[in-house]
């Protein structure tokens, strides 16, 4: 394992500030200058996701409960995520940036890092860059969108330049200055590092920066038990190293129920439609799962679970079935009378190349076989139409109901009849920490 030593800036790290409630500014220009926090369904009982920096000045932050919110500042204003909206905008901002920079990662919805060209390795090159694109979001997108710039050697300490001044911070981490620049930074602020990696650090003797970066190599890859603890030294020393591509593990959804749902019954559909939505992603990305883990948050408190193991599949009716099943042995085993939220998970993931996949359940009828190709079929056809609603029916020989619907798209979905009338806000992908949904996933 060889790394080649950075000599100059290599990275720019752009981190778009409060980026959710930036979005909710930019898109209602009567917000800015104003508190805002996005929550991720309309109600009272749930947290903030997000804060504009306006909030933060009342000590509101992620996680804050919006009635406690509200109390802290009576003239805040909720908004419900858009996670589609704000994909949607990712993909116009990292357009914009790209006619710059090359993208080199993206690592959310609100962090990226681009790689410099060798006439932009000294800082002043780099920092007339850094400014022009930020220039060019306030001119071509907006004032909104607010973003910290990070310039540095390699992605991990331009990320880590952009933490040190927020919001419109412009940090620049020179070679030879790291250590000075760093000294009085928390190892929890940096990426990889959380808590139970702090204590591990701490039980070595490492217990601040210069602790940190005083370690050999060969320390580090024996305290993080693996080869990526030698190649975070390495990113950390001014390196160039590759960083691995992370691995999808799992399709799921979760659902804080809202007071109309907390009843066994109801909480039940809102699980179904949670499943059918992941089921949907499943097959959207070429996947099959294995196995199907329920959990239920029991109120007024209390946490039950289940799993479910089967042949690879990508079949709905299946997924739908095994969860019913561990729905009802776990509610009626344990009386449930109230719950508190719902999440499902399919997991096990096989790509459609595998050959497991390819061969079927050997030991299942053939006829069995057979009935799930069918029902393969039945889905792909059903998430088509949900993920190209406009003109769909027409293509099936129905143009008077696609003209009837006067672009109401939500009354050519296809779903099951007990989902009908389900009202749950937003159904749509999430955006995760570490991935950005592709947008197809917001329309089945």
């Amino acid at each position: 394992m060889s790394f080649e030593y950075a000599d100059g800036l290599r990275y720019l790290f752009l981190d778009f500030n409060a980026y959710f409630a930036a979005v909710e500014q930019h898109d209602d220009p009567a917000l800015l200058g104003r508190p805002v926090i996005v929550a991720p369904s309309a109600s009272e009982h749930t947290s903030a996701i997000a804060v504009s920096y306006e909030a933060r000045q009342y000590g509101i932050k992620r996680g804050t409960r919006i009635r406690e919110a509200r109390e802290m500042c009576p003239g805040i204003v909720v908004r419900t995520a858009r996670h589609d909206r704000y994909v949607r905008l990712h993909k116009v901002l990292m357009a914009l940036i790209e006619r710059h920079l090359p993208v080199s990662k993206v690592y959310s919805i609100d962090e990226a890092a681009f790689r410099l060209s060798p006439p932009e390795f000294t800082a002043p090159a780099a920092v007339d860059l850094a400014r022009r694109i930020r220039a060019a979001i306030t001119e071509e997108v907006g004032p909104a969108l607010r973003a910290s710039f990070g310039l540095a050697q390699t992605r991990l300490l331009a990320k880590l330049a952009a933490e040190l001044q927020k919001p419109d911070g412009l940090t620049v981490l020179e070679p030879g200055l790291v250590l000075e620049r760093l000294a009085d930074l928390p190892l929890e602020k940096i990426p990889g590092i959380g808590r139970g990696m702090s204590l591990r650090l701490a039980r070595n003797g490492v217990s601040d920066f210069q602790a940190l970066w005083n370690l050999q190599p060969k320390q580090a890859r024996r305290i993080w038990n693996s080869v990526q603890g030698e190649r975070f030294w390495y990113s950390l020393h001014g390196y160039e190293v590759e960083e691995a591509e992370t691995q999808r593990c799992m399709f799921g959804h979760s659902r804080v129920l809202y007071r109309e749902h907390e009843s066994p019954e109801a909480a039940r559909i809102v699980a179904r439609a949670l499943l059918m939505k992941a089921a949907s992603r499943l097959r959207h990305a070429g996947f099959f799962a294995r196995r199907l883990s329920l959990s239920m948050r029991v109120r007024p408190e209390g946490r039950l679970g289940g799993d479910a193991v089967f042949a690879p599949s990508q079949d709905s009716f299946l997924f739908l079935g095994e969860m019913d099943r561990i729905w009802k042995h776990l509610v009626s085993r344990h009386d449930v009378t109230r719950l508190g939220g719902v999440s499902v998970y399919l997991h096990g993931l096989s790509q459609q190349g595998d050959d497991a996949v390819c061969q079927g359940d050997l030991f299942a009828p053939a006829q069995d076989n057979q009935v799930e190709l069918r029902r393969a079929k039945l889905w792909q056809l059903i998430d088509e139409i949900n993920s190209d609603p406009d003109g769909r029916l027409a293509r099936l020989g129905r143009p008077e109901e696609a003209a009837a619907s006067d672009g109401n798209t939500s009354s050519r979905h296809v779903t099951l009849a007990t989902q009908q009338g389900l009202h749950l806000d937003y159904l749509g992908a999430k955006i995760a920490f570490s991935r950005v949904p592709d947008e197809a996933e917001f329309r089945f």
